[in-house]
């Protein structure tokens, strides 16, 4: 069984209220079993909602208190991206999941890259708070770009 990132299956649930519908991913997911979540609305944001990226490293940090996850209007919504990681993880192990096929460059699930902190568009190596807490616990995290 397979956690699969929301918007990546047409669910409008993107910080603009769009999507990231992915044919390649459809095509991928045709004959498995797989539940969709959405960690930034486990975690309370509203959809639309500003665009947030994290300030210093990666979701690791974030998790580790050493980092925040800061909304393009300078507000910190570090504590949303936890609970929506920690709500995530509760329903793929719910679930039995042992992979997990993310949105890459997100704050949240990103699983090589994300954005740099400064709303300039610039990635970096990196993932998001819910891959990262994945990660940790022994959930493999790929991205709709690897398949």
């Amino acid at each position: 069984m397979l956690v699969v990132s929301a918007c990546l299956v047409g669910v409008n649930c993107k910080y603009n209220g769009e999507n990231n519908d992915n044919e390649k991913v459809k095509e991928f997911l045709k004959d498995k079993e797989y539940i969709v979540v959405c960690p930034e609305q486990l975690g309370g944001l509203t959809t639309p909602r500003d665009p947030s990226e994290i300030n210093i490293k990666d979701g690791k940090e974030v998790l580790h208190g050493e980092s925040k996850v800061i909304s393009c209007k300078n507000i910190d919504v570090t504590d949303n991206f936890i609970k929506g990681a920690r709500e995530s993880l509760k329903i793929a192990q719910m679930f039995n999941c042992n992979k997990a096929l993310l949105k890459e460059g997100s704050p949240s699930c990103g699983c090589n890259f994300i954005y740099d902190g400064t709303f300039s568009g610039n990635k970096i190596s990196g993932k998001g708070v819910t891959a990262a807490l994945f990660n940790e616990n022994n959930i493999e995290v790929f991205s709709e770009k690897e398949l």
